[in-house]
């Protein structure tokens, strides 16, 4: 089931002393403004809660995991201002998820891009199945993936960002990001992804939630200039989304 609602939808269940949180929007799970901020507000209050050791970051439907930002919102920007801001609903969430006291398992069921690559990446183990082929296309329109660049980096690489970001048109399937160290486990089907999603966060909430914390800590070791870091990102992809350049490439995709 996919949500009809415009400004898409997002649900939190808490279960065992373990958060899943379930985001979801009918343009192929994409994030409005409106959604980032949500979710970046609820990471922040469970990550106060006591309660809660694990935190399952998943996505509705099947096909696609997350398309990034919204293209519709991209589209209207009309000055830096309005671009700075947009681009920071990505720069936000990622920072949320980085001090987030508590470990983030994604669950990556199909195809993601753009922003959606730097929400797995920003998670601290990531399974998936083999539908869920990756791609940063942002040069394709003129911009670059700079928000969540520090976050895709960390993940997979230089080489393996260069890779996925210069080579712009193409997919890049589950075995690859498995290889590259963004996935940790690959499954041939939803229904085997799902099974193994549960009993893994199981075994991680039955953990120390201390020892939990400060693994946490020990994984983003030397990002705390981050906050500046993704501020500065997102201005520079600000700018370019009012170049020449870009406003020609996205009216051309508003047309297909």
């Amino acid at each position: 089931m996919i949500t009809s609602r415009q400004n898409g939808s997002l649900y939190t269940n808490i279960q065992n002393n373990i958060a899943t949180i379930e985001f979801g929007h009918p343009a192929s799970n994409s994030f409005p403004s409106e959604l980032l901020s949500r979710l970046t507000k609820e990471l922040q209050t469970i990550s106060q809660n006591d309660s809660v050791s694990v935190i399952i970051l998943k996505s509705e439907g099947e096909k696609a995991f997350c398309a990034g930002a919204s293209f519709d919102e991209l589209v209207a920007i009309k000055n830096l201002e309005e671009g700075k801001q947009f681009f920071a609903g990505f720069a936000n969430v990622i920072n949320a998820m980085r001090t987030c006291g508590k470990l983030i398992i994604g669950r990556v069921q199909g195809k993601t891009v753009g922003g959606g690559v730097g929400l797995a990446a920003a998670c601290d183990y990531v399974l998936a199945t083999e539908s869920a082929a990756i791609k940063l296309s942002e040069f394709t329109i003129g911009i670059g993936p700079f928000v969540i660049e520090p976050a895709v980096r960390r993940k997979i690489g230089l080489a393996g960002l260069a890779e996925l970001t210069l080579d712009a048109t193409n997919w890049q399937n589950a075995y690859w990001a498995k290889e590259k160290g963004l996935y940790a486990r690959v499954f041939e089907s939803i229904k085997e992804l799902d099974k193994e999603v549960e009993i893994f966060a199981e075994k991680l909430a039955s953990y120390n939630p201390q020892a939990i914390s400060e693994m946490k800590k020990v994984l983003w070791e030397n990002t705390d200039h981050w906050d500046s870091l993704l501020s500065e990102r997102a201005k520079i992809s600000g700018e370019l989304v009012l170049s020449e350049f870009t406003k020609n490439a996205l009216a051309k995709f508003s047309k297909k």
